[in-house]
Parts: C-alpha cells; structure tokens; sequence
C-alpha cells in the first residue's frame, strides 16, 4: 500500500475516505473506483501488488466504518516547539485537470542561483505544458515541453472508465511524461522525461560498437531526458537508452549527470556526460550505463566470477564528498521482484561501463523497503523506509570489507544504520516500533534553507501530510493546516537574499498527489507551491 496507493494519493483526503454515490458502498465500489480515470492500469498494478482481492475488501472494510460514523483509533498531537514557527506562503498554478510529479527552484549546490527565480513544475503524465510560477509577480504561466517523435505515446491511449469528477473526458493529454526536474549550474532546467516511442534505437542494442551496450544492451527505454535553457528560450532532448527516472548532478568537471530508472527491470544505471552533449550534441558519445555487479569472488575487481543483481536505482544521489555514487532499488510491491530493497553504492572506476562494482545493504532486522536517497556533505546516507523508519547509514562505521560471497546478501554491514520511528500509529497487529507513516522520498538540507540546521533530513511524509525532518535525533514534523491534503514528493531549498535572515531562505515544494480534486475545493482546485519558513519564533516578523 504504502509504496503503491500512497504515491499517488493522500489517503486521509475526503476524496479518499468516501466512496462515490453513483459506484455504490463496500466492495463493488471500490472494485469501480479504481477503475476510474486514466491511472486506472496503474491502480490495477499497485492492486496487484497487495492481492486485488484483499486490497479492494480492506479498503471496503474502511470506508464502510468510516460511513458508519467510526473515527480513527489515535489523535495527532498539535504542534509542538518550533514546529510552531513554520511560515506557509501558497500559490495555485497549472490547472485542476493537470497534477504535479515535484518540481525544482535552483541548483543542489549552489542554493542562491535563481535568486528570486522562477520555480519549474514536472507534470508527468498529465500534459506537456510545464507550469512554472513567478514568486516575485505572483504570476503562473506555461512552457510547452515539445515532443520531437510524432508517434510518441499519449495519456489520451490509456484506458479508463468514467470518473466522479470528470465523467469520461480523458483530462490528462500529456505525451513527455516529465517526471522529475533538475537545475544545473548555469541555470538551465533538466528533465527526466519521454521524447520517442520505447523500441531503442541501434546503437543501444546487442550488436553496437557502444562500450555499455557491449556490457549490458538496452532494447528499451520508458523515459529520455529533455533540457531547457531559461535564458535562450530552447529545448534539446538527449536520447538515452536506459529509462529515466530521479536524476542529479555529480561534482566532476564534466558535469556529469546520474540518471535512476525507476524499476529494477533495466538492470542498469545510467549517466550523461552533459558537457560533452552541449558542446556536440551527440546522444550516443555523451551517455553511458552500467549493470549493478558485486564482488563477491572478493578479488576486488570485476570480472566473471562476481554477481550480476537484477535490480536498479529508484533514488539517486551521487557523491559530495568522492567520486562514487549512491541510490536505493524498490523492494518487494513497487519492484514486482521477490527480493528486497537495497541501498547501494556504485565505485564507477576508470572506465564505470566495466569497471564499476557495487556494495549493497539492506536495512537491519524490524525494518525494510528503502524509497528515496540523499546524503549530508559528509557523506552519511539517509533514507526513509516503508516499515515507518528514518534511516541513516554510514559507511565508515562498517567493520569488515564489504565484498566476498557473502556481499550480495546485503547484511554485511548492520552496524552502518541508524532508526528513527516516524511519529503516529502503527498498523493494529504489527510491531509498535514501526509506523504506518510513509514517506515518498527525502532530502537533506545541506545549506540550513529551512532554517532547522545543516544537512537535516527532511522526508516528504505524505502518509502523514507533513514534512518531516530528524534534528539532533528527533523529529520536527511540519504540517499545512489548510488546506488539507497537504501531499508532496520533493523539496529543495534556495536563499533569496541571505542578508535578510530566515525571510531571505526557504524550501520549496508542490502538490504531488495525482488527484488534487480529492482535497477541498473539488474540481476546481488547482495544484499549488508552497514556500516553506521558520522563523525564529511563532510571532516573528
């Protein structure tokens, strides 16, 4: 549930709660409902995951209590210390039929770039109009992601049934499926996003003279990566052979850009040399991939005897502090695979298509299903899982080397991870040391935007409606009181003015459920920024 149905909605909203008059009460309403609209195939997937049956009888089971009056069974606690002093500033943009995946307001490293700026909405599958608002005028406008392919496939193919809201009308129309946003150090906005049909062209398959299709050959690809230049006004588009998925900057001087694919299908991970592609344009030369191998022949280097995992990066993060990378794979329900989710850690070497090794961990025993990654400037990863938990994990606190035949397990390294419980109730039957809390991804705060300290992890805990964040081992959990349905993927954090305390810095996020018309207003409200504060006391100006 919580890495299917809640990374799409928030569960609490009363569109949520309540089943639809004309789809009836109790199992045969929630079997029609989750057929409704155009992410009804990804409703079918995410019931899939659970046991169609079981899922639909148990979500039944709740809203038919919930009509008969029940409430839920624990409070939450008001805000306390200094969640008091968060300061909301809101803005509707995009339109009530469209939603927003995340967005991005300046560059990971350089959080005054963009001063004042316009911030860049991601629509994913809904339109390829990317909405971007003008915080300084208070004023949303569009910019037409372009789609070069003609036979690039559209939302208006995916089936659906009619809607409550929106009767049979396919309200989504988009065709690049822009799923994240990344600003480099020029200002320039990078997407993960969709430009061709899936069938790969040759220079990625078995058979080309490419280094990574000798090593690993990409048929296929979901997603590309599209780029905009604010200052010029222009698109180009780079044809990658891997999907794409999370996407951030290394620190290298050709600008490297690391590239997740979502799934573990592809087995690969992916970069593009953006340099080397804005001087030529060259799609082929300026990318490149590799499968995640472990050394577990321990020799240190790869070569046949080491294991080859079927798995991929959701959450990417390269490295502050050397030239290695991070990310987490999907564990069993989002990654249709029976094996778990891993953090892992990619050491490209001289030549990452055949040179590259990977370390995995999983989480210790009483937690589970990394979905997110990001690291402090000194290198220590953070991760929320779905088993309720922030997580930390260290690498410099391992022990003992972490290849050899036991390495693919994962379980090398226990002594690594730190937990923190998120705050609210556990699931009736299930360990109390857990949550059933949920974060979608996490960030950290690496330059005190917010105002809670450097390097805080801040999780976007859309099973809760809140940004949380672990500071000095606790946790401040940060709520929009209205109005509700407050649900957000990402964050990032840029200072405007740093001469003007903490009004010259903020966070910024946006709405990130697929159904902004489950929240108050209906179908007439839009999806909205949020610029988020805190301010030395509740009553600060």
């Amino acid at each position: 549930m919580k890495n299917a149905c809640q990374s799409c909605h928030s569960l609490g909203s009363k569109g949520m709660r309540t089943v639809p008059k004309e789809f009836g009460p109790g199992f045969a309403g929630w079997a029609r409902r989750t057929q409704s609209g155009q992410a009804m195939g990804n409703m079918a997937l995410g019931l899939g995951y659970m046991g169609a049956e079981a899922a639909l009888k148990n979500y039944a089971d709740w809203t038919d209590r919930i009509a008969a009056g029940e409430l839920p069974f624990a409070k939450p606690g008001r805000p306390q210390g200094v969640e008091r002093n968060m300061v909301v500033t809101m803005w509707d943009f995009s339109t009530p039929k469209y939603y927003l995946h995340d967005g991005i307001s300046t560059d990971r490293d350089n959080p005054r770039l963009n001063a004042n700026g316009p911030i860049y909405g991601a629509p994913e599958e809904s339109t390829d109009m990317v909405p971007v608002l003008d915080p300084v005028k208070h004023r949303p406008y569009f910019i037409k992601h372009p789609v070069p392919n003609p036979k690039t496939p559209s939302s208006t193919e995916l089936p659906m049934q009619p809607s409550a809201y929106w009767g049979k009308e396919p309200i989504w129309d988009g065709h690049s499926s822009i799923h994240n946003a990344m600003m480099d150090s020029e200002g320039r906005v990078w997407f993960s996003a969709r430009i061709r049909p899936a069938p790969n062209p040759d220079f990625c398959k078995k058979g080309s003279d490419h280094p990574s299709a000798k090593v690993a050959p990409q048929e296929s690809s979901l997603r590309q990566v599209s780029v905009y230049d604010p200052k010029t006004g222009k698109w180009q588009h780079v044809d990658t052979c891997f999907s794409t998925h999370h996407l951030y900057f290394g620190h290298d001087a050709n600008k490297t850009l690391w590239l997740s694919a979502g799934g573990p299908q592809s087995g690969v991970v992916g970069w593009v040399n953006t340099k080397l592609f804005l001087e030529t344009g060259d799609s082929a030369r300026s990318q490149g991939w590799t499968p995640i191998i472990v050394d577990t022949n321990g020799n240190g280097r790869r070569d046949e005897g080491d294991t080859r995992l079927t798995t991929a990066f959701y959450g990417i993060m390269p490295s502050p502090v050397d030239d290695t990378v991070w990310g987490q794979s999907m564990g069993i329900g989002f990654g249709r695979m029976d094996q778990p989710g891993y953090v892992i850690h990619i050491i490209p070497g001289s030549n990452p298509a055949v040179t590259a090794l990977s370390e995995v961990f999983v989480p210790p025993d009483g937690a589970w299903s990394p979905r997110g990654i990001d690291m402090t400037s000194d290198g220590v990863v953070w991760t929320p899982l779905a088993s309720g938990h922030i997580a930390s994990f260290d690498r410099r606190k391992c022990k003992g080397p972490q290849n050899g035949p036991a390495a693919a397990s994962g379980k090398l390294c226990p002594e690594g991870w730190t937990l923190y419980r998120m705050p609210g109730p556990q699931f009736k039957g299930l360990d109390p040391a857990g949550s059933a809390n949920h974060a979608y991804y996490l960030w950290v705060d690496r330059h005190n935007t917010l105002g809670l300290g450097a390097n805080v992890p801040i999780a976007s805990a859309n099973g809760a409606e809140s940004l949380l964040a672990v500071v000095d081992g606790k946790m401040v959990d940060l709520r929009v009181p209205y109005p509700l349905g407050f649900n957000t993927k990402l964050v990032d954090g840029r200072i405007d003015d740093p001469n003007t305390g903490w009004k010259g810095k903020a966070l910024w996020t946006m709405s990130g459920t697929r159904t902004v018309f489950h929240n108050e207003g209906g179908t007439q409200n839009s999806p909205k920024v949020y610029k988020v504060q805190i301010r030395p006391d509740p009553l600060a100006n």
